[in-house]
């Protein structure tokens, strides 16, 4: 770069005045800083948008300090909503995994709003033919990529106090953003499918009656289409493709460029009605993908300080995602940390992280649970009183890691899942169905962990929804353009004999038996629960198990008067109202040999026999002498006798609304029938 290119220079600023990073307004003007330890120059781009819609005006000013590995420096004149990039000077030397590239214009790790959508794929390619032999694309990317926006102190409402909801009360539920209130009637048509709509009471409304405690939203980081996508026309709808780990995704604002306002209204709207919000975060990769991505940002600024890369420059792939943020660099350290601690400042109460065995694997090599990311992570004073929560997997089987997380952390419990997806299919016994009932602690007690360390879910955001699962035996992807070839085919999910929807009123009347009988299962089990949403609302996704591009009527949830619906919603809220009863069971430790006893339909405890019996499909765990919860999967009514106690039925999975059709108590020792694919709750009289 000649002195002739750097068109200006900015007043330079005391020697240690690095962080933080990102843009930061100060009087006069804004501190703008980004890390690199490899490049050899960084320019501020400073961008003033065109009336006619034809690319930016570009005022390049040449950050000179470099301390600590930040280029930063200061720039008068510039106020909030000024828009800017960077472009980096270095080597480009794939085999090294060097890839600066000047003519690509680059997003601000750190900013806190991002406008614009990548419109010209081939432009923000950083290379020319082959990405790892070819030369470097000499296209300037300015006007076909997202920019970043410079912003002041976040505005809208304070989230107000945080519900600090119990961990052995919480009540999760998985939704997305967009799709929840895409299609709701009473949210006004300008507010729905964005964090207003989420706002508002109707919808409030309908999560407070269900008794739910915490919303986990699917990714709201500002998020870009993946080069598949755009190559074939479609969008990202899930959103686990991140560009803005700071940043609201902008299209999910009513009105452009209040993304940062309104998700503080949709936080302090939920606090107020005593809901927490966790967000789902996307740290273990990014949008730029593979080798053949697009080079938006960590790319071209530094890919070996964010990337995890092979000896011969190779991208290292255990997210099955393209690329790896790599946990071991003190760069995506600082980020990922930084990222949390500002969204907590936005009222955030906690986080559920994808992939999360990833954070784990410094430069992509064992998993160590005692790893710096997840260290500084659960130590950081900020963040050790908000929900941390992990998917603890990734694409590889290193990364399979269920039970393994430190002791700070909870987990979605796949192990949970399986079983109770395989026991109500008739495709499995009782052993490890008692452990999943009673808070996993064959998985969580040796490390230190409570029961609430198990989330348990039967149904998430990524396979069949709850109907689909008793309505499909395998998946429906085509919609996806992938020609049925993604998603996964490990669905445990049955059909009652026909394949998809039907007007057989049997089939239809034992799919929403045994889908009553495992949200029973979910809700009454110790652990912390979590439902999809929409699962109460019997929603249907058509048999697709991987709706990550379906931004329309078949992932948006369907609020239209449906009977089913309204009795699957009011059973789901009776099931919650009895998880947090005087009766139900403590959730806070492990249960001791005193406090549970195991009662085979004989009349009797069980036995070892009885545990080791593959073919056993009825299972009764008495808690504390006073909750009997009775499951069983078999297809046909089996006589079951009570133990030598009074009890009354509470609950039967086998009607709709879930009130038994005779409440009265039962008489010590009484033989009961108990149906085909039926839960049974009775408590003491």
């Amino acid at each position: 770069m000649s002195s002739d290119e750097r068109t200006a220079r900015p007043a330079a600023p005391p020697a240690d005045a690095v962080f933080p990073l990102g843009a930061n307004l100060i009087e006069g003007g804004a501190r703008f800083a980004v890390a690199s330890n490899s490049a050899e120059a960084v320019e501020l781009c400073l961008l003033e948008p065109d009336a006619s819609g034809g690319p930016p005006a570009e005022r390049r000013v040449e950050l000179v300090e470099r301390t600590f590995g930040v280029w930063h420096g200061v720039v008068t004149g510039v106020t909030a909503g000024q828009q800017y990039g960077y472009r980096v000077h270095g080597r480009y030397q794939p085999a090294a995994g060097l890839r600066a590239n000047p003519a690509k214009l680059l997003v601000d790790p750190y900013a806190r709003r991002i406008t614009g959508r990548l419109t010209d794929l081939d432009a923000a390619l950083g290379y020319s033919g082959d990405p790892m032999f070819g030369p470097p694309s000499t296209a300037d990317s300015l006007g076909a990529v997202p920019v970043s926006v410079l912003t002041g102190p976040p505005g809208g409402p304070d989230p107000g106090s945080r519900p600090k909801v119990p961990w052995a009360d919480t009540v999760l539920y998985e939704l997305h953003v967009r799709g929840h209130t895409r299609a709701h009637p009473e949210v006004p048509p300008e507010q729905r499918g964005s964090y207003l709509g989420l706002a508002h009471p109707a919808v409030i409304e309908h999560l407070s009656s269900l008794g739910i405690t915490a919303v986990e939203l699917l990714p709201v980081h500002t998020f870009v289409d993946e080069s598949g996508l755009l190559r074939r026309g479609q969008r990202n709808y899930w959103g686990y493709s991140s560009l803005g780990f700071l940043a609201p995704h902008a299209e999910y604002a009513s009105v452009p460029g209040q993304e940062i306002a309104e998700f503080r209204t949709m936080v302090a709207a939920m606090h107020a009605a005593g809901i927490e919000v966790i967000l789902d975060v996307v740290y273990n990769h990014t949008c730029e993908g593979g080798p053949g991505g697009p080079t938006l940002s960590f790319r071209g600024l530094d890919a070996p300080g964010y990337y995890v890369h092979g000896d011969r420059g190779q991208l290292v792939d255990v997210t099955g995602c393209g690329n790896t943020m790599d946990p071991g660099s003190p760069m995506v350290a600082r980020l990922v940390c930084d990222s949390l601690r500002y969204w907590a400042g936005l009222g955030v109460d906690g986080f559920r992280f994808d992939l999360a065995s990833v954070l784990g694997r410094p430069g992509g090599g064992a998993f160590d649970p005692n790893a710096g990311l997840l260290t500084m992570i659960a130590a950081d004073p900020v963040l050790a009183d908000r929900k941390l929560i992990a998917e603890p997997w990734d694409a590889t089987g290193e990364g399979y890691r269920v039970g393994g997380f430190p002791v700070q952390w909870s987990e979605w419990n796949g192990r949970y899942r399986d079983t109770v997806r395989d026991f109500w299919r008739g495709a499995s016994g009782v052993n490890d169905l008692a452990w999943r009932l009673t808070g996993s602690e064959d998985l969580y007690a040796l490390s230190g962990r409570r029961p609430w360390a198990s989330v348990n879910f039967v149904t998430a955001h990524d396979g069949f929804t709850l109907r689909d699962l008793v309505s499909y035996q395998r998946k429906h992807n085509e919609d996806n353009g992938e020609r049925n070839r993604d998603g996964t085919e490990d669905n445990r999910s049955q059909n009652f004999g026909v394949e998809g929807e039907t007007d057989q009123r049997q089939v239809r009347a034992d799919r929403l038996r045994t889908a009553r009988a495992m949200l029973t299962t979910l809700l009454l089990s110790t652990g912390a629960p979590m439902l999809t949403a929409g699962d109460e609302r019997w929603r249907t996704q058509r048999g697709n198990n991987n709706a990550y591009n379906q931004d329309n009527e078949l992932s948006w949830l369907d609020w239209s008067p449906d009977p089913d619906a309204e009795a699957l919603t009011r059973f789901t809220a009776r099931l919650i109202e009895l998880r947090n009863s005087e009766h139900a069971p403590g959730r806070n430790r492990f249960f001791g040999p005193a406090d549970v006893q195991w009662w085979h339909a004989d009349g009797r405890p069980m036995d070892d026999g009885d545990w080791h019996n593959p073919d056993a499909r009825t299972l009764g765990m008495l808690a504390s002498k006073d909750w009997l919860l009775v499951l069983h999967s078999g297809a046909d009514p089996i006589s079951y006798v009570l133990p030598d106690i009074a009890l009354t039925p509470v609950l039967d999975s086998g009607q709709p609304d879930g009130i038994p059709a005779d409440p009265h108590p039962l008489s010590p020792g009484q033989t009961i029938t108990v149906p085909g694919r039926t839960a049974l709750l009775l408590v003491s009289a």
